[in-house]
Formats: C-alpha cells, sequence, structure tokens
C-alpha cells in the first residue's frame, strides 16, 4: 500500500471510495513488473549482501523508467512528491529484536532454533544478541563480541575458526577434523595457499608442531589484511621457510610493496580543522627567539695538541 499524500498531517492509505479504487491495483502492477523482471528466473548470488546489492542497483535503474505513456520517468514523478514528505527521525530506528541468552560450553549461543560461535574467552557469560533478518550481532555488555550472517534453516550451527585458536593451540589434534576449519575452507578464509603451507610445515616438523604453527599463522589474521597473510603463505612456502615468523615477515614485506592510493585533494572542500591538542614542547619551541649566536667550534682545542712537555734529565717523560 502508498500513503498519499493530502495536505494534512494524519497519514492514510489510499483514497477511500470509488475514487481511489484504482490506487491499490496500480501498485500491485508494478510490484509485478518488478518481480517478473528481476526475480525470474530467481537470481543466484552468494549472500544476502550480494543480493540486497543488485536489488540497490536495479532501483537505481529504474528510476529512468516511464510507467506507460506518462510524460515523466519513475524518478522526475519522485523528486515532485520528494519536498511533500517528511523527514526520516533524527534517531534511527532500531529494527532488530534482542535476546538475551548464555554462552554454552561449546562457546556458542543459540538464537531461534540456531546456533553461533562467539570467541572461547566469553564461555559461561550471559550475552545479548541482536538479531536481524540476515544478520546478528552478540553484546558482552556494549561491546561487539562477534557478528555472524543469519542462517536460513533449523538446526544448524555456524562457527568462526577465529573464535577457537586459542584452544586449538593447547589441542592442536582438534585442528584436522573441525567444523569451523570446515566451514572456513567452504567461506574462503582458509585457501589453498594455508592448506599447502600446513601441508610442508607438517611433514617437516610433524603434526603436532606443524598445526601449531598453522595456528600462529592464523593468529595474524587479526592484526593484517587477509589478503596480505596469503601472499606471505605463498613467499614463505617457494622459498622453504616453514616457520611462522617468515610467514609474518613476507606479510609485511608484500604490505610494503602494495602501492597505496595518493590522497586526492578537493579544492572545494574547506581546510580540516587545526589539532586542539598541541604538543608542550611544540608549543615552548614556536615561542623562543631565534638563536644568533655563531656555531660553536674546537680550534682553540687545537692549540694544547702543540704544546708539548718539558722531558727530565733522564730522558723519560
Amino acid at each position: 500500500m502508498v500513503e498519499c499524500a493530502q495536505g494534512i498531517d494524519d497519514p492514510f492509505y489510499c483514497i477511500p471510495g470509488i475514487e481511489g479504487a484504482h490506487e491499490k491495483g496500480g501498485v500491485e502492477g508494478q510490484i509485478g513488473y518488478y518481480r517478473r523482471n528481476h526475480f525470474v528466473p530467481v537470481p543466484r548470488v552468494e549472500s544476502l549482501e550480494e543480493l540486497n546489492s543488485q536489488v540497490e542497483q536495479w532501483d537505481t535503474e529504474d528510476l529512468a523508467r516511464r510507467i506507460g505513456a506518462r510524460a515523466r520517468t519513475i524518478g522526475e514523478h519522485f523528486a515532485l512528491e520528494a519536498p511533500t514528505l517528511k523527514r526520516l527521525p533524527a534517531e534511527e530506528f532500531e529494527t532488530g529484536s534482542w535476546l538475551a541468552t548464555r554462552v554454552d560450553w561449546y562457546s556458542m549461543v543459540a538464537a531461534r532454533t540456531n546456533k553461533y560461535s562467539v570467541p572461547i574467552r566469553f564461555i559461561g557469560r550471559p550475552v545479548r544478541i541482536l538479531l536481524h533478518s540476515s544478520w546478528l550481532v552478540v553484546y558482552d555488555g556494549r561491546t561487539e563480541i562477534a557478528r555472524h550472517e543469519r542462517l536460513i534453516g533449523k538446526a544448524l550451527t555456524r562457527v568462526e575458526l577465529d573464535h577457537y585458536l586459542e584452544a586449538l593451540v593447547r589441542k592442536p589434534g582438534a585442528m584436522a577434523g573441525a567444523t569451523a576449519l570446515e566451514q572456513a575452507r567452504q567461506s574462503g578464509k582458509f585457501t589453498k595457499s594455508h592448506d599447502a603451507w600446513w601441508a610442508a610445515v607438517r611433514k617437516a616438523h610433524g603434526e603436532r608442531d606443524g598445526t601449531r604453527a598453522i595456528i600462529e599463522v592464523l593468529l595474524l589474521h587479526r592484526s593484517m589484511p587477509h589478503d596480505q597473510v596469503v601472499a606471505g603463505l605463498d613467499a614463505a612456502l617457494r622459498a622453504g621457510a616453514l616457520t611462522e615468523d617468515a610467514v609474518a615477515l613476507e606479510a609485511r614485506k608484500a604490505a610494503e610493496a602494495t602501492p597505496r592510493l595518493a590522497h586526492v585533494v578537493d579544492l572545494d572542500e574547506p581546510d580540516p580543522a587545526p589539532d586542539p591538542v598541541v604538543s608542550l614542547t611544540a608549543r615552548r619551541l614556536a615561542h623562543l627567539p631565534p638563536d644568533t649566536r655563531p656555531l660553536p667550534s674546537v680550534a682553540i682545542y687545537d692549540q694544547l695538541l702543540r704544546i708539548t712537555k718539558p722531558r727530565t734529565a733522564e730522558g723519560n717523560p
């Protein structure tokens, strides 16, 4: 249903009676047009974020379309209607649902019929979940501790490998068959480069030490971008460097080699405000008078080199 502006403060939906009988049919017809042109056949996407991005692009393109023989496009009609609409509220309205729960001994929280992982240090603690239609966020107090894409289905689990790394360091034998590892492979976070380096380091140092080494590499993702760590793994594997320190070094080299975009200065943009916090040393140096004294010289001390001590009668100094 479409809210119709009638010049009054009270909103109502569609013109009542015979005069507004055509409105509902027109709205439903446009919904059918959109569905047939954009959702038939059903688009294939990897995530809801990708689908929402496509819908936003279709909406932008649809602004240039004309309905029937109308003289103006959809975008032009909306431009005429926009000044009559009320402004959005200054404070954002939260559309998610809050759930209170406790982290179980598997470091999971339950939301509806599905479970999601959180870092293991929160086991046994009460947390809050902000549940949306496509994603959810887990909070410890006011601190965000986990964020997941919401599962579509029942009795499903979504686990993040990073949440269990501290436990896997103590029990590396559980790494190979972990559900978190399998989901990390499916999502692309644990790449073929990870697997290749892990296989090589296990062959060189054994199963236990090799698995601990790959876990230390995974911890690098907390402080470095994913692509740089992958580049470090590839470089270390080519060089035969099978230690986590070598991977970290190669990842930093990849970061330094990555070209940075030059800052584009907008001439129309006002200069940023100066930093209100000034270093005390800088302030003192700025107020010091100029030093007009000549530079110091050591020439006077060179005279001491020409002075010789008198010798004694025995010829000894």
